[in-house]
């Protein structure tokens, strides 16, 4: 393998206007940034709409009356706004650069400083990958103010704060906010960020791939928010049929939102396969890849796998909302049953899309906090994939009581406790890893340690839900969500937090105060646990999801669940003012390694140089050997002269 010598800073800078290109001299509001962006977005809609009308207006039924449906003006309104929002941006610049002839710029320096960086379309994997930060911290709070709202409503069984549709409304906006914008919320900003850096690389294989995963997020944010106007859609994050095809116009901002979150992941998981199988370092060798590597490559193929099926069957919801084709609807030869299973086949690997990366994140945190290898590193591995691979085989368990055939429900009641397998795999690792260890307490541990507690109680209570008759019972009551909040909110958004403790000193370069993350934590664990835990008991007394009217008996649970869901909104904010006052106020400078993490990411400095490494490394042990004597470094920083070995990199397997 030919080793790169020529450290960064003597390349050329680049060429061509695009990001960070020859169009530095421009003045900033001629730049392509999110302000050129939005204006290209209101031209773009305006366009749409307008063209929407007009084929509307050829409708026969339309012109008879008979009709009033707002669909196609909608639609092509987001579509072209998407596509303006884009290109004002500057995402299609090298496009026409290409059909000019003009040469691109240099894709691993493309030089920026500031804040102005994070408003624009940029190559570099870092700024991305903090973009995706703010950007999931926005849409994850975004999601959390619908469910204080939902938790006022059923604060009285009686008397209503809003009506039933309104209810619906922001039951919807809540859960497809959770569960499609906060898709990524891993996989995104530690995924990006972290990816070429952990397996020694300069970038990522495909920055403008990467860029504009990023950058899709933002209008399908807008676009889910817009469905208010129009009065939401009554379906919650599953838009079943037949309601699909009946719901008002805010039933389109469902469908484009959630094509335009698929395109994105699809993008990202394609980037992020395509980067570990060509751009490790030399020494990387596969059984070194960290676990966090690990987690991202299995969720990858799970996004390029499941999410086409999602995307398409938005398109197919589309096309039966405007140009009246029959794929869901029953009267017209089509059938609901098409979208359950359309969506469920994507609905329930995203289960572990959501999972796994949090998986994936405390298993770096252990090592570290327990000073002792990750046990049974090879098992832990070996667990993802099998979870990965049996997510495909168990989603007709969602249709336990759709009336769908009954004689496939055995296979579904197997597959699915099957799946409890590779996941009890990844749990004895941790419980290989904690034993006999010297735990530091630190804040990233902590929230490693509630994550397991967490999901462990989510997957236990899932069990039940495996198999049919107990399904039967507690199908659609709040023992499911329940079990759905222990497993999502209690496993990946506790092992996300963990890693902005653990990772937020490497990306921003200042460390968070302990002592207010440690208030965050138990604050946030009590309040979890307090709010969810009931809900099992409610599910058991048969109180059903999406409701806003309930039985008197039901009411004092409810009361209690609902203030400490405050109580957990209160936990958020005591995050963001640690955050505001630690970077903005009062910095503290963080060291390069203030873990002492053997992690390729831990060997540079905080935050690092925008290529990395000054030199390719070569990789000459895992990151896990902590405590093993005689373990040789993780990397050697070299530059040796071309055609001559060094014994470093002979003893990596890698010629020079």
């Amino acid at each position: 393998m030919a080793i790169e010598t020529t450290p960064g800073a003597d390349r050329t800078q680049p060429v061509g206007g695009g990001p960070g290109g020859g169009a530095a001299a421009r003045p900033w509001w001629m730049k392509p940034a999110v302000h050129t962006g939005l204006i290209g977005a209101v031209l773009g809609y305006l366009f749409g709409n307008w063209l929407g009308h007009m084929i509307q207006s050829q409708s026969p039924n339309f012109a008879q009356g008979l009709s009033d449906s707002r669909d196609w003006p909608v639609v092509l309104g987001y579509v072209f706004g998407t596509i303006g929002w884009l290109a004002g941006l500057g995402v299609f610049n090298d496009l026409g650069r290409l059909l000019l002839g003009k040469p691109l710029p240099d894709i691993e320096h493309a030089p920026a400083s500031g804040l102005a960086k994070y408003f624009r379309y940029t190559l570099d994997h870092k700024v991305v990958g903090i973009q995706y930060l703010f950007g999931m911290i926005t849409y994850f709070l975004t999601g959390g103010l619908f469910a204080m709202a939902i938790r006022t409503e059923l604060l009285s069984p009686t008397y209503h704060v809003l009506n039933a549709s309104q209810y619906l409304m922001v039951v919807g906006e809540h859960s497809v906010m959770m569960m499609m914008m906060m898709s990524s919320v891993v996989l995104g900003p530690f995924g990006q960020y972290f990816a070429p850096l952990m397996i020694g690389s300069k970038r990522m294989a495909y920055p403008r791939i990467e860029a504009l995963g990023f950058w899709l997020t933002p209008p399908a944010y807008v676009i889910l928010l817009s469905g208010i106007l129009f009065g939401g859609f009554p379906t919650g994050w599953t838009g079943y049929a037949p309601l699909n095809i009946q719901a008002g116009p805010g039933m389109d901002s469902y469908a484009l939102a959630f094509g335009l979150m698929g395109i994105s992941m699809i993008l990202a998981g394609f980037n992020i396969i395509v980067t570990y199988i060509n751009y490790r370092a030399p020494g990387m060798r596969w059984s070194r890849l960290p676990m966090f590597v690990w987690s991202m490559f299995t969720v990858s193929f799970l996004q390029v796998l499941s999410v086409p099926v999602l995307v398409a069957g938005c398109y197919m919801m589309i096309t039966d909302r405007t140009a009246q084709t029959a794929f869901f609807a029953n009267q017209l030869g089509g059938s609901s049953y098409l979208w359950e299973n359309v969506f469920w086949f994507f609905g329930h690997p995203e289960v572990y899309i959501l999972a796994l990366p949090g998986f994936g994140v405390v298993s770096e945190i252990l090592p570290v906090f327990c000073r002792k290898p990750l046990f049974a590193y090879k098992v832990g591995a070996a667990g993802m994939f099998g979870v990965a691979l049996l997510s495909f085989f168990v989603w007709q368990h969602h249709l336990f009581n759709s009336g769908i055939n009954p004689d496939m429900r055995p296979l579904y009641m197997l597959t699915t406790e099957l799946i409890s397998i590779p996941t009890g795999f990844i749990y004895l690792v941790a419980l290989g890893t904690f034993w006999k260890a010297k735990i530091r307490f630190e804040v990233p541990m902590l929230f490693a340690i509630g994550m397991y507690f967490n999901f462990l109680l989510g997957g236990v209570s899932g069990v039940f839900l495996s198999d049919v008759p107990a399904d039967t019972t507690e199908h659609g009551s709040f023992f499911v969500m329940a079990h759905f909040h222990y497993t999502i909110m209690g496993g990946l958004i506790f092992a996300f937090f963990g890693g902005i403790y653990y990772w937020l000193p490497k990306m921003l370069g200042v460390e968070l105060n302990k002592t207010l993350g440690k208030i965050h934590f138990w604050t946030m664990f009590l309040a979890f646990n307090s709010t969810f835990l009931p809900l099992f008991a409610l599910g058991m007394m048969g109180m059903p999801r999406r409701v806003f009217e309930y039985a008197r008996n039901l009411q004092t649970l409810n009361d209690w669940v609902s203030i400490s869901s405050y109580l957990l909104g209160v936990s958020l904010l005591i995050f963001l003012v640690n955050f505001i006052w630690s970077t903005l106020f009062a910095r503290k400078e963080a060291a390069a390694n203030p873990w002492n993490a053997r992690g390729l990411e831990w060997q540079v400095s905080s935050p690092p140089p925008p290529e990395n490494f000054k030199y390719i490394p070569v990789v000459l042990s895992g990151s896990y050997e902590y405590g093993v004597k005689d373990a040789p470094p993780v990397m050697a920083d070299l530059n040796p002269p071309v055609g001559v070995v060094s014994a470093a990199y002979a003893g990596a397997g890698v010629e020079a």
